[in-house]
């Protein structure tokens, strides 16, 4: 880093708002709410989801109670334009549901999103072009008068085409996108140029979508631009005023907070978060902040673990144990002092001794999302994976890899079920030492040499295979895989590894390096390894030799 990185680096300018209004409001009502998991959420994913995962999250969507939902990008992939068709085709998407379809402003790929959209009972295009300085200047080389035409000339043909959605409940929206970066005044002019085209009335209103396309200044600076742009607009009656914020400088929730305050109607997020870089929004988030202090979010958050089950399996994505109300452990106290107070809130408010919730610790009841309060995490033969691993972690520094848990969760869950007793940290960890280090048989290491040369690595192995002395060399990019390779000389099946993962243990007199390590048989199977060593190199091999052995 430098030493003085304004040698490189500049703050964002302020804007000019020395009456600023929105410091001394207070929300009331909840927001309109649109979900983009399936459009911004999906392009952010390693693997996009595939129709089948994009239907599965819509429907989980419209159950939670959103009326507002962007589904795509159709002009973008016949993926896109076909999880559409199927939407309006096969009648699901509930006649109070809006489909957004976003769209830049070229006349292809407005003509394509139309085609998408034809029969949709309700259909909200949101056409965009990107207004900021840097991208004027970088991506564009544009001037601003360039930008308003290119806005301009997008928001006419849409407005021809209208006809073309006859029988379909049209609204139009409008995004400079990287809104957060461009001046204020410059936004007002291609807002309102849009709006010379489109003609937005009270009655008949567009939206304005004010991205924090990249989060470039503290939230603050977000709500003055907000605040600043429904000031100066003209028509702001005929306007619905959306946000639109990322995550970059982790204060998306918070930005979002303070546009609603500053006069912001909409807000568009996703349910967990899930975005480029850093990510979106995170809706749960913010509808839960309004819920925790008695509003109406108009979201149905009753059974949240069920959402975020099906979140995690059609995105791929994980929700961090810690993550604000949807995290598997933020309900859970594990200080001494923490569980007194929760306990004795607990019982003040079963026995009726308050009006309002005012439990220590604990912002919202739990149940009202469908979870439940745990003093602390004890294992025992109802304990599950959770808590085994994180006994394992917090205890000894053992962070298992979470498929690994998965794994080896009943295995532990099997021997205290077996003993019919509470067991502690370290019986725990003795568990996992038996199951996956101690694992000697039939194969055991004697010896692993590697050399390398012009990027190729090769290694021989001495080993015992049920105590008969056999000896192999491989090659590969790396010393793991060239012990696949030497293996498959010896006459083994063949195997591949799926997952590698490894870290220093605690310091003490295991200063060693533990390495787990998956391993796929041609047949499927996968097992899993670990190995302990002062080499890391050595401990991925004997997590090979583990996961071969528990095999």
């Amino acid at each position: 880093m430098l030493k003085d990185p304004s040698q490189k680096y500049r703050p964002f300018a302020p804007v000019h708002l020395p009456d600023r209004q929105w410091p001394n409001r207070v929300l009331t009502c909840a927001p309109l709410w649109c979900s983009v998991d399936l459009r911004d959420g999906n392009q952010a994913l390693a693997v996009p989801m595939n129709i089948s995962q994009k239907l599965e999250l819509f429907q989980t969507l419209v159950k939670c109670g959103f009326k507002e939902i962007e589904v795509g990008f159709p002009s973008a992939s016949n993926t896109e334009f076909s999880f559409n068709r199927r939407l309006i085709e096969e009648n699901r998407a509930p006649g109070d549901v809006w489909l957004q379809a976003l769209v830049q402003a070229r006349e292809d790929l407005i003509e394509r999103t139309f085609e998408s959209l034809v029969g949709a009972k309700k259909a909200i295009i949101h056409l965009y072009n990107s207004t900021s300085p840097a991208q004027r200047r970088v991506v564009f080389g544009m001037s601003k008068e360039e930008i308003v035409r290119v806005a301009v000339r997008g928001a006419t043909w849409i407005q021809e085409r209208l006809p073309r959605l006859k029988g379909t409940e049209v609204m139009l929206q409008y995004s400079p996108e990287s809104f957060s970066a461009t001046e204020v005044e410059f936004t007002k002019e291609v807002s309102e140029a849009v709006m010379e085209v489109w003609k937005p009335t009270p009655q008949r209103k567009m939206i304005l979508n004010l991205p924090d396309t990249v989060e470039v200044a503290m939230p603050n600076v977000y709500a003055d631009q907000i605040e600043w742009i429904c000031r100066n607009i003209r028509d702001r009656d005929s306007l619905i005023i959306s946000l639109h914020t990322h995550n970059d400088r982790c204060t998306g929730v918070a930005a979002t907070e303070l546009g609603l305050l500053a006069g912001a109607d909409r807000v568009e997020g996703t349910i967990f978060g899930n975005g480029e870089r850093t990510g979106n929004l995170d809706i749960v988030t913010v509808a839960l902040n309004l819920y925790m202090h008695g509003i109406d979010p108009k979201l149905d958050f009753s059974d949240l673990t069920a959402m975020l089950e099906v979140y995690e399996r059609c995105t791929g994505m994980t929700v961090p144990p810690r993550q604000p109300y949807a995290g598997e452990l933020v309900f859970t106290a594990f200080s001494g002092s923490h569980q007194d107070a929760i306990k004795k809130g607990l019982t003040e408010w079963e026995r009726g001794g308050r009006q309002h919730w005012d439990v220590p610790y604990l912002t919202i009841d739990p149940t009202d999302i469908g979870r439940e309060y745990r003093e602390v995490i004890r294992v025992n033969s109802q304990s599950g994976k959770g808590g085994v691993a994180y006994l394992l972690e917090s205890e000894f520094g053992i962070e298992l890899p979470k498929e690994m848990q998965r794994e080896f969760g009943p295995i532990a869950n099997d021997e205290v079920d077996r003993l019919g007793r509470e067991v502690s940290g370290a019986e725990l960890k003795a568990m996992f030492w038996r199951e996956y280090i101690e694992r000697t048989a039939p194969w055991q290491l004697r010896g692993f040499e590697t050399e390398s040369r012009n990027g190729i690595v090769r290694c021989r192995a001495r080993l015992l295979r049920d105590d008969q002395p056999i000896e192999f060399s491989g090659e590969g990019n790396g010393p793991l895989a060239a012990l696949v390779h030497g293996f498959s000389t010896a006459g083994v099946p063949r195997f591949e590894i799926t997952h590698y993962s490894e870290h220093a243990l605690s310091s003490g007199e295991e200063a060693a390096a533990i390495a787990y390590i998956q391993v796929k048989h041609s047949d499927g199977r996968t097992r899993w390894g670990a190995g302990v060593d002062t080499n890391i190199e050595l401990a991925s091999v004997k997590a090979v030799l583990s996961a071969l052995n528990r095999s």
